[in-house]
């Protein structure tokens, strides 16, 4: 049903955008850089955070991580990372196929700069064998609440 709810999102809101599905599944940055045929850095995960009470999701590098200082500047205090039944139940994705698309319940989103390094990413949509291309700009217009500075730069 995730796919599902992904595929409606992009035809309401980005029509031109397609999903990209293949035979291997992609529930790593790893799978999908190999099976998509880019770096590490260009696979666009999804972090799913809580900062008090509050749920968030954070899309970010592939290859970058968070770093625990800059996102509670960022956030105002600490965040700690869902557990992944949580993860499933809030965004309506399974693990492996998190995206900001589609979701099942209405989260705040934010975009990392790491992103910027790239003119295209490649996050999930919805499945652990689905893709999508995007520019993270055209991303960030379609889901986020703005830009934040939250990761450590890839090595």
């Amino acid at each position: 049903m995730s796919l599902e709810s992904v595929r409606a999102f992009l035809a309401e809101k980005a029509p031109g955008i397609a999903i990209l599905e293949t035979d291997a599944p992609t529930p790593t940055v790893a799978d999908a850089a190999a099976v998509h045929g880019v770096a590490p850095g260009q696979i666009a995960k999804t972090l799913s955070l809580r900062v008090g009470e509050r749920v968030l999701l954070v899309v970010a590098r592939g290859d970058a991580r968070l770093d625990n200082k800059k996102a509670k500047a960022a956030f105002g205090g600490k965040t700690r990372m869902l557990e992944a039944e949580q993860v499933v139940a809030l965004t309506g994705h399974p693990i492996g196929g998190v995206c900001p698309f589609g979701l099942a319940t209405a989260l705040p989103v934010y975009c990392d700069v790491s992103l910027r390094a790239f003119e295209e990413v490649l996050p999930a949509a919805g499945s652990i064998n689905s893709a999508l291309r995007i520019s993270p700009a055209h991303m960030a217009e379609l889901v986020a609440e703005g830009w934040v500075d939250v990761c450590e730069a890839a090595a």
